[in-house]
């Protein structure tokens, strides 16, 4: 995320510096995003612990 802020704030001020940053990847927002807690589940993925007796 900072990263990508620093690169928008680089073409603010200049914006001959959208072809490398572009090329290194810079302009993209990270698109992942965290997972959604599911009902019934301790988190998104971790189950309550099981017990066999």
């Amino acid at each position: 995320a900072i990263r990508h802020g620093l690169s928008r704030a680089l073409l603010e001020v200049d914006p001959d510096f959208r072809k490398p940053l572009k090329d290194a990847g810079y302009l993209t927002r990270d698109s992942r995003m965290k997972e959604r807690k599911k009902y019934g589940l301790k988190s998104a993925r971790r189950a309550p612990q099981f017990s066999k007796r």
